[in-house]
């Protein structure tokens, strides 16, 4: 983010409930009417205002992206069709913000959705190398192998973390509790169950420490934000609830990644902690500053170990954080006030805009009963962190356009 670069804002947010796959008759292209038209209300213009659109899905047809967005309108503009794993929702954000950083456009609009098959993710393409199979192959030298892919890897990194700082299982699932509580109040949740700790953990083993009632489901669902320039802001009366991005980057795997020989930095703890020194320094804050926080629990091993990569505790320290409840309601932070991917659930193209959607809320102080008082302060501040592995990270930072 150069220092000439235009300001953005989040003007409106939209979301469908995430429902379990085959639980509602509906595909894509009605999930993304749905929170296309609602993102679109919220900032209250009309599509044909918007100037570019960046579709994100993981599981689909190419071109998918202009068939989801032809149910908001056909104006002729740019469509771009964004794939990028777990992180596909923050990156459809992040490449739309930047074309407005960019001075190329003052209107643009980031959506994703995914329709998923029921159980453990899959390959679509067999005849072709995996992309993550230098990953796994990497990681099959520091643990033994199992399957599915997704469960083992961040089960792994759990077991690293155990066998390093003394991490408990009760701690790992203390995460699933959390998050499952904070869900109850979440009408968009796919889950709004609450569970014990001794539920959690008597709930079937996965791999490591990660029981089923800590690993987030398949899910189908879409999201929508619009971003604008700060003209476009000021043109349509709409500082009363914007909401500026103060800070973003998107990192991808490096050198450590494969170096380090540790299932922690090949789930992309590496990623996640440049990512946000970025983002601390762009926006002038640090992890003190904020109040709330949206992290990608795609299984409670990555929310402990993202609480560390944040800069919220000391390496090894998470732990204590989820022991002395300093990541939920009446702590330092909230963390996961949705409910999390653990709970809210996770189609794989939406999960960044939910997180976005929700960060919205909180700030503008219209989240209802989840919401965490201090960020909808004047000096409410913001934190998302969406990752995918192969592998990206994308980091944001938020605060309210008048404070």
């Amino acid at each position: 983010m150069g220092t000439q670069a235009s300001k953005v804002f989040v003007v409106g947010v939209g979301m469908t409930k995430f429902e379990k796959p085959g639980a509602r008759e509906w595909d894509y292209p009605d999930m993304a009417r749905e929170s296309g038209t609602k993102a679109l209300e919220d900032a209250g213009i009309e599509y044909g205002e918007v100037e570019q659109a960046f579709v994100g899905y993981v599981y689909g047809e190419s071109t998918s992206g202009q068939r989801a967005v032809y149910e908001l309108g056909l104006t002729g503009i740019p469509i771009v069709n964004v794939n990028n794993n777990c992180s596909t929702g923050s990156t459809a954000l992040y490449l739309a913000a930047q074309a407005i950083r960019g001075g190329l456009a003052d209107c643009t609009l980031a959506l994703g959705f995914e329709k998923m098959q029921p159980g453990s993710l899959g390959s679509t393409f067999d005849d072709r190398e995996q992309p993550m199979m230098r990953h796994l192959l990497a990681l099959a030298e520091l643990q033994e192998f199992a399957m599915p892919p997704a469960p083992y890897m961040f089960g792994a990194a759990g077991k690293e973390h155990q066998e390093r700082y003394g991490t408990t299982d009760e701690q790992f699932a203390k995460v699933g509790v959390k998050n499952h509580r904070h869900s109850a109040n979440n009408p968009y949740a796919q889950f709004q169950d609450v569970y014990t700790l001794e539920e959690v953990l008597a709930s079937k083993p996965v791999y490591g420490p990660l029981t089923k009632l800590q690993c987030s489901p398949t899910s189908d669902g879409s999201g929508a934000v619009v971003l604008a320039s700060e003209d476009f802001v000021d043109r349509h009366g709409l500082a009363g609830q914007a909401v500026e991005i103060v800070g973003q980057s998107m990192v991808t795997d490096m050198n450590s990644t494969f170096a380090d020989k540790s299932a922690i930095s090949l789930v992309g703890a590496d990623m996640t902690r440049k990512a946000a020194a970025k983002v601390y320094e762009q926006a002038g804050l640090g992890p003190a500053d904020l109040d709330v926080i949206e992290l990608h629990d795609c299984f409670s091993a990555n929310e402990l170990l993202t609480y560390e990569a944040l800069g919220l505790c000391a390496e090894g320290d998470a732990g204590k954080l989820i022991d002395n409840d300093d990541t939920t309601y009446g702590g330092r932070w909230v963390v996961n006030p949705s409910g999390g991917l653990i709970s809210k659930g996770h189609p794989l193209g939406a999960t960044g805009l939910a997180q976005c959607s929700e960060l919205t809320w909180q700030l503008r102080g219209t989240a209802g009963a989840r919401q965490v008082e201090a960020a909808a302060g004047k000096d409410g501040v913001a934190l998302q962190h969406n990752i995918g592995l192969g592998g990206a990270v994308v980091v944001t930072a938020y605060r309210k356009a008048e404070h």
